[in-house]
């Protein structure tokens, strides 16, 4: 949470996101996501499987095969659960982008889903769920902010035009009124 809260300003995101109508269920974290046809939410779910995370740090530690093979299949399964959680419960378009992301709020937990190639990929082809990290949230906010401010510019320069449109009109009268005084 408090990597948005640095990254974001506090009408970009909202906080605990109701992202189905009369649903329960509420997102962490949904940002303020404008398209040309309305805003949509994008999903930030943080997760953090602490038991099957510290069992194979331990399996790890331990250098025992049999251990590492089942307490890394056990990792897979708690996060893929999550990110299948994450998928029934806030993916919801539109009112929601049509993909979600789940937060691993160290970068340990996420370089261990992200060595795992076939279980990333699969979150994401089958569940629209992208894993990140602190490094890979903060680069995904930025990337936001950029799209934001070019959105804003976007829609001052809209008014900047009028603004010189009508200008240019009035300009307009006022050259053909200057020749007709000095006609």
């Amino acid at each position: 949470g408090m990597l948005l809260r640095q990254m974001l300003a506090p009408g970009q995101f909202i906080e605990n996101a109701v992202v189905k109508p009369g649903s329960l269920e509420r997102v962490e974290f949904a940002v303020r996501f404008p398209t040309n046809v309305g805003e949509r939410l994008m999903p930030i779910d943080a997760k953090f499987p602490k038991e099957d995370w510290e069992r194979l740090e331990a399996a790890y530690e331990s250098n025992i095969p049999e251990d590492i093979a089942r307490d890394g299949k056990a990792f897979e399964t708690a996060i893929r659960t999550q990110a299948e959680k994450i998928c029934a419960k806030y993916i919801n378009p539109p009112v929601t982008t049509p993909y979600a992301i789940m937060f691993l709020p160290t970068e340990g937990l996420y370089a261990e889903v992200i060595r795992r190639d076939a279980l990333q990929a699969a979150i994401q082809s089958q569940c629209h769920v992208t894993i990140a990290g602190p490094t890979t949230l903060s680069a995904i906010l930025t990337s936001f902010q950029m799209g934001f401010h070019m959105l804003a510019l976007q829609e001052k320069g809209d008014e900047v035009w009028k603004v010189l449109e009508s200008a240019k009109a009035e300009f307009g009268k006022f050259g053909k009124l200057m020749d007709k005084v000095e006609g």
